[in-house]
Parts: structure tokens; sequence; C-alpha cells
């Protein structure tokens, strides 16, 4: 199971990231695990200055940015 964390305070383009990250994972057939993390002392653990951020498995995937649900889709599987 793939383990997947969105890092943010709760802006709109963090929600727009986990909604996309969910659907590119139902579409691919991935079971994973989703946490948000809002903490900023826990997103700059990741090294993460500019949010929102995907985090998949414990590695920082992007970050600044909300990338394409195809993007999204290489960047999970």
């Amino acid at each position: 199971m793939k383990k997947f964390e969105i890092l943010g305070t709760g802006c709109s383009k963090c929600t727009t990231l986990q909604h996309l990250t969910e659907q590119a994972a139902k579409e691919l057939g991935i079971p994973y695990q989703l946490n948000k993390v809002t903490d900023i002392k826990q997103i700059m653990s990741y090294g993460v200055m500019i949010t929102p951020a995907l985090v998949v498995d414990g590695q920082v995937k992007v970050a600044g940015k909300v990338p394409s649900i195809e993007e999204i889709k290489k960047l999970i599987q």
C-alpha cells in the first residue's frame, strides 16, 4: 500500500492536490493511505518551504505547485 501525504496549510491548492492525487490513485488502481499534514514544523522537517507538496512513501515528489493528473500518475507509480 502506498502512503501519500499532502503538505500544506489547507489552501485551495492543497485541496486540489489532494483530490487529484486520490483520483490518480483510483484510476491506476493503487491502494493507498492519504494523510494531510498541516503543521508548519512537520512540513519544514521534509525540507519543504513552499506548499502544496506531495510526499510518496516518505519522499517529496513535488512542492510549490499542483501538477496535472498525468504528472501525478507518473509520480505515484
